[in-house]
């Protein structure tokens, strides 16, 4: 298996761990802002899960075909729809909806050939490979579970 994929699966096999252990946090922590007048913990897991959505299937159905990418949602609509539907759901459902998306986000990653890891594709004038491509998602990943780590301290 290309390494940069095997890098990239295994990333996001921990993000599942990890997202999977704050089962274990009181329903307080769960709820608490990462900072003052920030998404709460909840709010932050849940806006992950409609991009993981996006991902799989607007994005690497078509990232090497000659048709053209959907377009992208309205960033900030679709997190505040996430961040809403996160406050009123248990903690248990939006946990379970971020591992069966990155397990289906997962699952699509095992499809892609190791061909397809060497390849370059355009988003916009954006020129990626598949790697650079997850490491900014995996960056984005990091940086909230660093975030809502300081908070659970």
């Amino acid at each position: 298996m290309n390494q940069d994929k095997k890098q990239i699966l295994a990333q996001y096999e921990k993000s599942m761990t990890w997202v999977g252990s704050l089962a274990n946090v009181t329903e307080e922590q769960w709820r608490t802002p990462i900072e003052v007048g920030k998404w709460s913990v909840a709010e932050v897991i849940g806006h992950l899960i409609p991009w993981d959505e996006f991902v799989v299937s607007k994005r690497i159905p078509f990232l090497f075909t000659e048709d053209s990418l959907p377009k992208a949602p309205n960033i900030q609509e679709m997190n505040a729809n996430a961040a809403n539907s996160s406050r009123l759901q248990s903690k248990e459902e939006t946990i379970g909806k971020f591992l069966n998306g990155r397990r289906q986000l997962i699952d699509a990653l095992h499809h892609l050939t190791d061909e397809q890891w060497q390849q370059s594709f355009h988003i916009g004038d954006s020129e990626l490979t598949l790697f650079r491509y997850f490491s900014g998602l995996v960056e984005h990943d990091l940086h909230h579970f660093l975030q809502i780590e300081k908070v659970l301290k």
